[in-house]
């Protein structure tokens, strides 16, 4: 008997922007932009014009309402006005008359096809009292309330908007489970409030939807959506997608969980933190309410008032504990400098490494020696965790609030070591610096056992149904921590680069590669050094031959002989750049310092100027704030900047308006630069192997590159005896820091 697998992901594979209906409250038309004829259009339309779909679809729109009293001039103007603009924001929504009806026509444009959608007008007075509770609500961000205060007057300010049954403020975990945080409801109703719902309740292409279209109205669970139709030639690949329509239909699975719920009409409001979800407000009623355009937006309007006050809110937090962290990190720092003795700077003075993070222990593994503060666990734990160590990816940093998941026998002291953030200093050494947080037990209670059933469909097919109980059913939840917070993660990642500071500066007989080793890296330095060179000769005569046949021959060769040709010659000169980084990568370890005081204004805006050449047409602005001298070879410090603020220029090619800003600081020890741009970004948890050779990370695989750049820089950094580190979130920028000693090397 064979086997059935059935898990989640039956629920995340759903196309949920392409079920192929809208919702029968509304009328939906999609047009061609240069034509303004018609290809797609919901099967009930004819209510709405008086004309089948099917009558409709081929025809110019200026023919569509000559029995309505809507000018077809009229149409036509919103949409000249509309792709003039670029923008529909400006004329939605555009109250109309039709069948002597008001109506408003809500238009957008996405995928090459400009979508008209029609909603019923609600009455014209609920506008003034929208706009008093949206002056109020703004009044109240702005005032000084607790957060839980905040939450629950927004869900009550939604709820009189709205005139839904309940509103819930619901608020995503880490792992996306969701939490009733505030709610407004019918005194005849049960509360939900502190409730847990799973992350499959909102399978992950659903929240992709919320973060795009932040209202999500569904307006009567039992109507029946209406279908839509196509051009008889229209592609059956290339179904007309809903990702922004006010009307989208619904998933079958979400209307089958609204009725086990006894729920006639939702609507979700988004809830954003610096791009990416925070929660949502949910609404439900107990029976079929359709909620008009203009109240939505009112709606939208305090939720965005709300996801402003949130991210206000959380940068202020962590603006005060980065600044805590980073004054205690640079304590530390200065007392590794001043002792060059990793232990004793790190748990003998009144700042310790316990005081860098909101850990309860913290653990230093070094030199076949264990250091603890706080509570941690055993010794012999600790051995055993080190050694586990070793057996992972972990070159720079681990971070779990769930370490039992990773290594089981964690679970034997959870009670001081749930959670874990750990710094490799020397992995061959079983070298680690350790901070713990304990377990928090939680009880949770669900709404229902958050187990979907599976059931046997009429086809025989297994399928993951939602739950029909939501009666509250607890369960403990064990071996986790509090999470760790991307401020604790960097200010570690940075005190990793100064204890490494300080080991390589010791140069011990423990510390130094054995001679062996030292000859063997030597030859093959020397060895890829001559390679690369050798590799030049050729690579210059294909490039040459291949050049002479497409100028002397090229008339004589068809199209595609041509672009294979033209492909040789970029190839080959990929191939000359790759060589000349490798060349620079491998001569560098035998290259003499020519250490110099350096002039860091002329040099930045040297780089600045040529980098702007080659940007011509982008919104690009280099600011250069103080420059301090650094004492360098000027031939490295020039690669290593025009690396570091090129990567900057690439990975900003992306944004509207790219900024990178360059600022030096002096202290008594260092000169550090900060380069900072706004572009990509990316996950501090995946940047393990920045700095190594040909390593990539993944949302940067779309841009030009050869992985070789910041692995130059990295090792230029280390002949000056310097330091580099990063911090970084995705889509939020990312800042580099490099710092030369402030005394010339000798």
């Amino acid at each position: 008997m064979s086997a059935f697998t059935v898990d989640l992901t039956n629920c995340e594979r759903e196309p949920i922007h392409i079920l192929g209906h809208v919702q029968s409250h509304g009328y939906l038309l999609a047009i061609l932009p240069d034509s303004y004829s018609v290809v797609h259009a919901s099967d009930n339309i004819v209510d709405l014009l008086g004309i089948p779909a099917t009558d409709l679809l081929g025809k110019s729109i200026d023919t569509l309402f000559s029995g309505t009293d809507l000018p077809a001039s009229t149409v036509v103007e919103l949409l000249n006005i509309g792709r003039r603009n670029h923008s529909w924001e400006t004329i939605n929504p555009q109250p109309v008359t039709l069948n002597d009806k008001p109506w408003n026509l809500i238009i957008h444009e996405y995928q090459g096809l400009i979508i008209l959608e029609w909603e019923s007008a609600g009455d014209e007075r609920n506008t003034a009292i929208n706009q008093q509770l949206i002056a109020q609500s703004l009044t109240e961000v702005q005032a000084s309330r607790t957060l839980p205060d905040l939450l629950q007057n927004t869900a009550q300010r939604i709820k009189t908007i709205i005139g839904y049954d309940r509103v819930m403020v619901y608020q995503f975990s880490p792992d996306w489970h969701g939490h009733v945080v505030a709610e407004a409801k019918d005194d005849h109703l049960e509360p939900y409030l502190g409730l847990h719902y799973p992350a499959s309740d909102i399978p992950r292409q659903a929240r992709e939807l919320y973060k795009i279209n932040l209202v999500r109205l569904i307006a009567d669970v039992g109507s029946t959506p209406s279908r839509i139709l196509s051009l008889p030639d229209w592609p059956v690949d290339q179904p007309l997608d809903l990702t922004h329509s006010v009307l989208r239909a619904v998933s079958p699975i979400h209307i089958e969980y609204l009725k086990n719920m006894g729920v006639q009409a939702s609507m979700s409001i988004s809830l954003l933190y610096r791009g990416e979800l925070w929660g949502l407000i949910s609404c439900h009623n107990t029976t079929p309410r359709f909620v008009d355009y203009p109240a939505r937006q009112a709606a939208k309007f305090v939720s965005q008032l709300l996801s402003s006050a949130l991210e206000f809110r959380r940068s202020e937090e962590d603006k005060t504990n980065l600044l805590q962290y980073s004054q205690n990190a640079q304590r530390l720092h200065e007392q590794l400098l001043l002792t060059d003795d990793v232990p004793r700077a790190l748990t003998k003075f009144p700042v310790t490494a316990l005081n860098v993070t909101n850990a309860t222990g913290v653990a230093l593994l070094f030199n076949d020696k264990i250091y603890q503060l706080g509570q941690t666990p055993s010794e012999t734990q600790l051995w055993d965790l080190g050694q586990w160590l070793t057996t992972t990816n972990t070159e720079t940093f681990l971070e779990t609030n769930h370490l039992a998941s990773l290594y089981p026998p964690a679970e034997e002291f959870r009670e001081v070591g749930a959670g874990m953030l750990a710094i490799a200093l020397s992995r061959e050494m079983k070298e680690y610096v350790l901070w713990f947080k304990p377990e928090r037990i939680r009880e949770v209670t669900w709404a229902g056992n958050p187990d979907k059933p599976v059931t046997v469909g009429g086809d025989g097919q297994l399928r993951l149904s939602p739950r029909k109980s939501f009666e509250a059913w607890t369960e403990i939840v064990r071996n986790t921590s509090n999470h760790w917070t991307e401020t604790e993660i960097g200010t570690v990642v940075k005190l990793r680069e100064d204890i490494l500071q300080v080991l390589t500066k010791q140069a011990n007989a423990i510390r130094m590669l054995n001679q062996r080793l030292q000859v063997a890296y030597e030859e093959l330095d020397a060895f890829s050094y001559t390679v690369s060179h050798d590799l030049r000769t050729p690579l210059s005569s294909i490039r040459c031959y291949s050049e002479i046949l497409l100028e002397e021959h090229g008339n004589e060769f068809d199209e595609d002989a041509r672009a294979l040709f033209q492909k040789i010659i970029d190839s080959t000169e990929r191939m000359r750049s790759l060589i000349r980084h490798i060349l620079y990568y491998s001569r560098m370890g035998r290259t003499e310092l020519d250490t110099q005081s350096i002039d860091m204004r002329q040099l930045l805006e040297g780089i600045r100027e040529e980098l702007l050449v080659t940007a011509k047409g982008r919104a690009l602005r280099i600011d250069i704030g103080d420059t301090p001298p650094v004492n360098a070879d000027s031939t490295m410090a020039l690669q290593l900047f025009t690396n570091l603020i090129g990567n900057a220029v690439k990975y900003t090619e992306h944004k509207t308006d790219a900024v990178i800003r360059i600022n030096g600081q002096q202290t008594d020890d260092e000169v550090v630069y900060t380069i900072e741009d706004n572009g990509i970004g990316f996950d501090m948890k995946q940047a393990g192997k920045m700095f190594d050779l040909f390593k990539r990370l993944e949302n940067a695989r779309n841009f030009e590159g050869s992985g070789v750049g910041l692995a130059i820089v990295k090792r230029i950094i280390n002949r000056h005896q310097g330091k580099i580190w990063f911090r970084s979130e995705p889509d939020r920028g990312a800042t580099f820091s490099v710092s030369f000693p402030a005394m010339a090397l000798v």
